[in-house]
């Protein structure tokens, strides 16, 4: 063994020594956390959205012009990593090669994908660099932490890749006997350009090139420990163990035991998240996708999703590195990095999720915290005081009677579940109608379209009248766990006391909390969304309609709840319903529509808070609808239904709102 490999092996040890107390370190970083069991559940789920989302990366192309450019870079990595072990145990053991080990085919691909990808990095690599230099995407500005390091390091990837090919050309001009132009065909393209070296001076070069790209292979593994493009490391195990790609529904919020022992109610610091949280901010890649389409911060809100994530990961490396606790506890987490207004800004909409090209979840931070702000502090904003006090009371986030929750049936015939009971019949289905749906003039309308609709299809169906509450989704996403699970159980005891089994309602929450969330607490029905119902009734033939295909052609825009849409993946029920009910449609989509819709702002419990900071969100929203030129806007949520309503009635707009029940309605047979 040669003095070079000598020393080369001394380096290598002690870079991948160094690497490995880097990860330890790290290790021991996420273990403050506390522990989070649920994320080896469901394996063959997790390895495909693993080869989905993180392999395949299919939520970076969601972005048509950086997707491709990152995706290069990422797969490019990944390949030529095989080829970067090959070169480190050539510098260790002499002669070293998989050439021996494959047959001539296999490595004879191998090469050629060595050579190929290398240049489809620097083409990359560049392009990110321009981009970076002379676009300044805004996106990217104004709040990452090292505003130089992504120039670091795509100046780095571009040397790693530079530095292959010159000591791979360099190797074939000291040795013509190793030109393969067919295996190495950017290399052997390098390497005639150099063809007038003397072999004794191009493997100087070689050699050269060669120590360089090997320092820079050690040095770039020994920074990502402490860059933000950790990511790199860090973007596989939490895309397979993030919540998103395991089984089971999306934005579901995990129970407190309020039964137990809590020392802290929620999240006030690090230490109070769970280890996967905390792997979340060394997975922020901080490219600014959650923020850009977060509804609050685009609306001139203080919150910003990435902000979120940057500052839990700048916090538990204060705390981790603190030899004394104590000189760290007074700046926590939250008061500390994160702000009160910030969290109450967020309307829990899930786009920052959704965006995620790594799957961090944003939303399980602000909601933890959240809940320290309510139950810990009792912090939160006057407005939603009467909010908590009236479901508490009144089982309604509004001051109603409960005695009143019927009314809107009155002359419509519509049995009671406690009615059907006491005749000893049971109903195909039970009609949750909600808090909006109940009390609320403007909601009533769908109701009461909706119940016509079954009526005249002929389902049989039941409510629950008086003995309906609020589903207790405005606590929750408030922070009021405890409000929230007392609603909960009381509505599952209600419901399992008459054995319902199938559930239909016109309310996007109530529809993801009963079937989503009672489950937590053992309340386990078939929930079916109205859009979702209305549209088999109606490709059944049930629902007797008048079929006008030759009146005048009607444009609607249709706006995506986000709890039915992203949470739920109900996007085509709603818009299939409007097109087999007006034959005569033309349905403009929003720039923004689907996974990629616009909160209307009323989620997370804003709907009871006022929104003094930037612009109206509905309003953002309401323009975005209006723009399209459509004369009507479906809904199918009734916070969306108010939200959008009152915006287009403030811009004195010829437009109308319609839930999709109302459209189907006025088109039945009388």
């Amino acid at each position: 063994m040669s003095a070079g490999h000598v020393l080369f092996t001394i380096l290598f040890v002690c870079a991948l020594g160094f690497f490995a107390a880097n990860i330890q370190r790290l290790i021991g970083e996420l273990q403050l956390g506390h522990t989070d069991d649920a994320r080896w559940n469901d394996l063959p789920t997790r390895f495909g959205n693993f080869l989905r989302i993180g392999i395949f990366q299919e939520k970076i192309f969601r972005d048509s012009i950086a997707g491709p450019m990152h995706a290069a870079i990422f797969w490019g990595f990944g390949i030529l990593t095989l080829g970067t072990i090959e070169f480190l145990l050539g510098g260790v053991i002499p002669g070293f090669s998989f050439q021996p080990y494959f047959i001539a085919p296999v490595y004879a691909f191998f090469a050629l994908n060595q050579d190929v990808w290398a240049a489809l990095v620097i083409a990359a690599v560049g392009m990110a660099l321009f981009r970076r230099l002379t676009k300044r995407v805004k996106r990217l500005q104004g709040a990452e932490t090292h505003p130089n390091d992504p120039l670091l390091i795509l100046s780095w990837i571009a040397a790693l890749m530079i530095t292959m090919f010159a000591y791979e050309a360099f190797e074939m001009v000291a040795h013509p006997e190793t030109l393969t132009p067919m295996l190495r065909p950017i290399s052997f393209g390098v390497a005639m350009a150099f063809s007038w070296m003397s072999p004794s001076a191009a493997a100087v070069a070689h050699d050269l090139a060669w120590w360089t790209h090997g320092l820079l292979v050690l040095g770039f593994l020994n920074y990502l420990p402490y860059s933000k493009h950790l990511h790199v490391v860090a973007s596989l195990p939490n895309v397979f163990l993030s919540n998103t790609s395991g089984p089971g529904p999306k934005g579901v919020m995990k129970p407190m035991d309020l039964e137990g022992d809590l020392e802290v109610f929620g999240a006030k610091d690090v230490t109070d998240l769970s280890w996967k949280s905390l792997l979340d901010g060394f997975a922020c890649t901080e490219c600014g996708r959650c923020t850009s389409v977060c509804p609050a911060h685009t609306t001139g809100k203080l919150l910003s999703p990435r902000k979120i994530m940057i500052n839990v990961r700048e916090r538990l490396e204060s705390y981790a590195h603190a030899a004394d606790k104590s000189t760290v506890a007074d700046r926590t987490l939250l008061d500390g990095y994160i702000t009160e207004e910030e969290l109450w800004s967020c309307t829990s909409c899930g786009a920052c999720v959704q965006e995620c090209p790594v799957s961090i979840d944003q939303l399980s931070v602000i909601m933890e915290l959240r809940r320290n702000l309510v139950l810990g502090e009792s912090r939160f904003p006057e407005e939603v005081m009467p909010a908590f006090e009236s479901m508490e009371q009144r089982g309604s986030p509004w001051a109603f009677d409960p005695g009143d929750r019927g009314k809107w049936a009155e002359g419509m015939n519509i049995p009671t579940m406690a009615e059907m009971a006491e005749r000893g019949e049971r109903p195909e289905v039970l009609y949750w109608v909600g808090c909006m749906g109940s009390f609320d003039d403007r909601a009533k309308k769908t109701t009461v379209a909706f119940a016509q609709i079954m009526q005249a299809s002929g389902v049989k169906f039941a409510i629950l009248g008086q003995e309906e509450k609020c589903n207790g989704d405005p606590a929750r996403r408030m922070g009021n766990e405890y409000l929230y699970q007392m609603l909960a159980k009381d509505n599952i005891e209600t419901l399992d006391k008459y054995g319902v089994r199938t559930i239909v309602t016109a309310c996007p929450h109530c529809f993801h909390q009963i079937g989503n969330e009672f489950p937590q607490f053992g309340g386990n029905y078939d929930v079916v969304h109205h859009s979702t119902f209305i549209e088999s009734l109606l490709a059944q033939g049930r629902v007797p309609i008048v079929q006008e295909l030759h009146g005048p052609v009607r444009t609607f825009t249709y706006h995506d709840s986000c709890y039915l849409g992203r949470y739920n993946d109900v996007y085509d029920a709603p818009r299939e319903t409007l097109r087999r009910a007006l034959p005569v449609i033309n349905l403009v989509e929003m720039p923004r529509s689907k996974d990629k819709g616009l909160c209307c702002g009323a989620g997370g419990g804003r709907m009871f808070m006022e929104e003094t900071v930037g612009k109206r969100i509905n309003v953002e929203r309401a323009e975005e609808a209006l723009a399209t030129g459509a004369d009507a806007i479906a809904v199918a949520c009734p916070f969306c239904m108010t939200m959008m309503a009152d915006s287009v009635t403030s811009r004195d707009a010829n437009v109308q709102v319609y839930d999709i029940a109302e459209v189907v309605a006025g088109q039945l047979r009388t």
